[in-house]
């Protein structure tokens, strides 16, 4: 006969939901690295040749830098803090408070590159075009490696639930999910190979029909295109900080689940939030008429791999016990 300790010891479980991303954090330091002696040159030369697309590309070169850095930190801190018990569902939301750091690292950038490109519009500066075409053509192919680097190694993570009383049983599964942190690292070296085309393409009608005015215009841009990037990853990074993402499809199956099994249950409160690359927690509360218990209920959302922490409070009210509604009787307490 099993003890309540032992039973206690059976439900134990870990609340390390997500497994990390190895390679991506190896391949963000080698990117940054990468980065960091692009940055040199490029903003040495930009200032040497009065480049201002390739100034602008070399500042922007420098937050992406700073942003990798902290990407690379990202993975770290959740990787050390994975087992530590007071991150209560895990460190994965460490990954992406970097990513929304980067994000807010790219919008700066950005007003950086326009407010310096519309002050070279105004008051445009002799440039040195062949020396500045070779710079962004070599932080061009940098930036190219970089972007090879991080280009999709996101994990493949195993969704599994867990057999306690307050969680589903087990059912292991397999699935390829988007890394945010890794997509902050990934847009931060489009951004800079996106600018480092404009840069050329500035240069080089500059040096052949004259047209000075390219060199600032495709700052600007640039810099409307960071932007565009920087809204769309803080609004995919600041729902998951939010935990709102009351919309994600496994919520409507969460319910379809529970209407299915128990066409009389009634759930009365649910929320769920991410905890992990595609990993959901669940908490949900059911009034039901049935006799089906809590561990009935988390039994048949075991199905969907995608719930990795599942809490269930159920009421169960018998049917001769129901008072009907127009009768202004209340129920017994």
């Amino acid at each position: 006969m099993m003890t309540i300790q032992d039973v206690a010891a059976a439900r134990t479980h870990s609340h390390a939901f997500d497994e990390g991303n190895p390679l991506a954090e190896r391949n963000t330091g080698r990117a940054m690295w990468l980065t960091i002696i692009m940055m040199v040159v490029e903003i040495s030369g930009g200032w040497i040749y009065n480049s201002m697309a390739l100034l602008a590309d070399g500042w922007h070169m420098s937050s992406h830098a700073l942003a990798l850095g902290l990407s690379a930190f990202a993975y770290a801190c959740a990787r050390r803090y994975a087992t530590d018990h007071r991150f209560a569902f895990g460190t994965w939301k460490i990954e992406i408070l970097g990513g929304y750091t980067s994000a807010i690292l790219l919008l700066c950038v950005a007003a950086l590159m326009a407010f310096q490109s519309i002050e070279r519009l105004i008051s445009p500066l002799p440039i040195h075009y062949s020396q500045a075409i070779v710079l962004a053509v070599v932080g061009l192919a940098i930036n190219l490696i970089c972007a090879w680097l991080l280009r999709g190694h996101h994990d493949h993570d195993h969704g599994h639930a867990h057999g306690s009383n307050h969680h589903a049983g087990n059912d292991h599964g397999h699935a390829h999910h988007h890394d945010l942190n890794l997509r902050s690292a990934y847009l931060h070296v489009l951004a800079d190979a996106a600018t480092s085309v404009f840069a050329i393409i500035a240069l080089v009608g500059g040096m052949l029909w004259g047209a000075r005015w390219l060199d600032p215009l495709m700052g600007i841009v640039g810099a409307i295109l960071v932007t565009v990037w920087a809204i769309g990853l803080l609004r995919d990074t600041g729902k998951v900080l939010l935990d709102a993402e009351m919309d994600a499809p496994v919520v409507e199956e969460v319910r379809e689940v529970i209407a299915e099994c128990d066409p009389t249950a009634i759930i009365t409160d649910l929320h769920v939030w991410r905890v992990g690359k595609g990993k959901f927690a669940c908490v949900l509360s059911i009034v039901t008429h049935s006799r089906m218990r809590a561990d009935d209920f988390r039994k048949h959302l075991s199905i969907h791999e995608e719930l990795v922490h599942v809490t269930v409070e159920t009421t169960s009210i018998p049917p001769d016990e129901l008072i009907p509604s127009n009768s202004g009787l209340k129920p017994p307490v």
